[in-house]
């Protein structure tokens, strides 16, 4: 059936949260009220990526782009716009400094310089639905796959297009999956890592919502390639809405005969499985997350040997994340040469990013490896928030380094961003600016790390715990400069010899601060001052005597009761006495600052 209209709104998990899917359903009703359902498909789809404007819709064939959409405006929308055909002018997303509104995708500087290939059918189809994954080309390639091409073909084609794994390592994909071909083995696997934990990411989890069935035709490619018959999903808990859409796209391939026995009648049989994880950043490495997929406790076992020559249950195993499997349906449709014109010399192809923080415009970046981190935060994120400005950014999670304003014009890929203390990891890109204090922050991750650490090996149980002691220690303004070397010295051992990448990488936070913001440690040290006002036990609260009209309102709002009238008879010229605060009881909470009347301003912060 033919429609008038098509409308597209975002039913991603952080739409999702914004009532996205009641603002669909207010669509629904209003279309019906008002007599124009016949004229008009109302779709949910996987997330657009722009994550700071949401809940987003899209008008087909308009191309017009709402945001900030709440339920109240589903009525004016079918009103207007599907009723009159008369876009809906204060919707429409306007880019900072431009009075005009850009209608189309293109036309929006958050997308200019993106290009999507993993997220090729993310906010643009249902990913509920086989037929409209199909209509945008998917399982094409697998034809070929089945039916043209041999595993020595099939592996060819991904060497010639230089994927390397998106999971952080950046292993060449063909020679892992060549590797696992020519081991010795009467069965073997294939595992997809979906085990996405860094804090603040979300690329892989978005992928699913938005493009299962690609996740699916990756897998099913691999395992021809590899000669493997099961493929397992290893995939959070606290994932509900990408296992719910893998579940469904799962039970359609199905259907279509693309998953299970003798696929299209080609003989191949392959099956997919989903596991699901507790929440463990630890079994995002692979022998861990193998351990747990066999229903052991989730902890690393030394290599080699390699999971390509004894994985699960001890049989030749294929790992890959979400990510790469989304790579490989456009390589076997469009060849790998048509990747590989893209990105670096070492690095080809695309790289999505979750880029949050102090960043105007946050959400899901895909990008060609090669662009700059200047590129990103300041022409597809917009510069800093509030004016503010900029001190640096988190690759890697808390795997990864801090880098300064000094590397903004890097180009990324996997070997620069190691090489300047930092690395590719998952896709996680945190921005910072200069209300963030980089101590606090490798104080944040490490605490992260030794959360997360399975306390298998010394070097990382040990490592992280008495690093997270001297960073606290230096937080609370106990610190002296030998500690720093106590850090490094730690850090460097921890990353030659823990057992795995968690404990490998654990400093690497660490490492890259003291190097690139050494100065703001030695102020921590000597000066026992935190220039970005986040380590509580540096913060001191005071009052100006002269300044201060004696209202009362700072004792108000104070929780610890710890700010009291100074004696009036110091004060014979005032009408009422200052108010003096109790730094003994002090609990540094701010609240005395913000309820001071702006216009006395009699307390400040040092």
């Amino acid at each position: 059936m033919a429609y008038k209209y098509y409308i597209l709104i975002c039913a991603g998990t952080a739409c999702e949260a914004s009532k996205s899917i009641t603002i669909f359903d207010e669509l629904v009703a209003e279309a019906e009220k008002q007599g124009v359902a016949s004229d008009v498909q109302i779709v949910k789809t996987g997330c657009f990526g722009f994550c700071e404007k949401g809940p987003i819709i899209k008008v087909l064939p308009d191309d017009s782009f709402y945001v900030d959409v709440k339920p109240e405006d589903a009525k004016e929308i079918i009103a207007e716009h599907i009723l009159k055909g008369r876009e809906v002018k204060r919707l429409l997303y306007v880019d900072e400094g431009h009075e005009k509104s850009a209608n189309a995708i293109e036309d929006i500087q958050f997308y200019q310089k993106q290009v999507r290939v993993a997220l090729r059918n993310c906010g643009f189809i249902n990913p509920e639905s086989i037929d409209e994954y199909v209509a945008r080309g998917g399982y094409g390639g697998l034809e070929k796959v089945l039916f043209e091409w041999t595993q020595e073909q099939l592996i060819e084609e991904m060497k010639i297009s230089g994927l390397r794994g998106r999971g952080g390592a950046g292993f060449p994909t063909w020679l892992k999956w060549d590797l696992t071909r020519k081991a010795q083995g009467d069965v073997k696997y294939i595992i997809c890592n979906a085990d996405e934990g860094d804090p603040g990411a979300f690329m892989d989890r978005s992928t699913i919502e938005g493009d299962p069935h690609s996740i699916i035709e990756g897998m099913i490619t691999a395992g021809k390639a590899v000669g493997a018959n099961s493929g397992y999903v290893y995939i959070r808990a606290e994932y509900p809405l990408a296992i719910e859409r893998l579940k469904i796209a799962m039970g359609q391939a199905v259907e279509y005969g693309l998953l299970g026995k003798d696929i299209l009648g080609s003989g191949f049989d392959f099956t997919i499985e989903i596991r699901l994880g507790a929440g463990a950043f630890v079994c995002g490495e692979e022998t861990a997350l193998i351990k747990s997929v066999e229903g052991n406790r989730g902890m690393p076992v030394p290599k080699p040997p390699f999971p390509a020559n004894k994985g699960l249950w001890g049989k030749p195993t294929v790992i890959n994340n979400v990510e790469t499997f989304a790579n490989i349906p456009v390589i076997t449709s469009k060849g790998g040469a048509w990747l590989a014109k893209m990105g670096t010399e070492k690095s080809k192809g695309t790289k999505v990013f979750a880029l949050t923080g102090k960043i105007k415009s946050s959400g899901l970046v895909e990008v060609p490896m090669g662009t700059t981190l200047r590129e990103i935060v300041f022409e597809i994120g917009g510069g800093i928030k509030g004016g503010k400005k900029f001190k640096g950014v988190q690759t890697g999670g808390p795997s990864g380094g801090i880098l300064t304003e000094k590397s903004l014009d890097l180009k990324i890929d996997f070997e620069t961003l190691t090489e300047n203390g930092s690395m590719m990891g998952s896709g996680g890109m945190i921005v910072m600016d200069e209300d963030d204090c980089v101590v606090d922050v490798a104080r944040f991750y490490m605490e992260f790390c030794v959360e997360e650490s399975c306390g298998k090996c010394s070097p990382c149980r040990i490592g992280t715990t008495q690093t997270l002691k001297l960073l606290e220690k230096i937080t609370e303004g106990n610190g002296d400069e030998a500690d720093l070397v106590k850090l490094e010295e730690i850090g460097h051992a921890m990353t030659k010899a823990s057992l795995c990448m968690l404990g490998g990488t654990a400093a690497n936070p660490v490492l890259s601060t003291i190097k690139n913001f050494r100065e703001e440690y030695l102020e921590h040290i000597h000066e026992k001052k935190c220039r970005a006002g986040k380590c509580k036990k540096l913060l001191h609260f005071m009052i100006d005597p002269v300044k201060c009209i004696g209202c009362g309102m700072c004792a108000k709002a104070c929780p610890a009761n710890c700010i009291t009238p100074e004696d009036a008879a110091k004060y014979p010229d005032k009408k009422k006495p200052p108010y003096c605060i109790d730094q003994s009881a002090c609990i540094k909470c701010g609240e005395c600052m913000k309820a001071c009347p702006k216009k006395v301003g009699a307390i400040s912060q040092g």
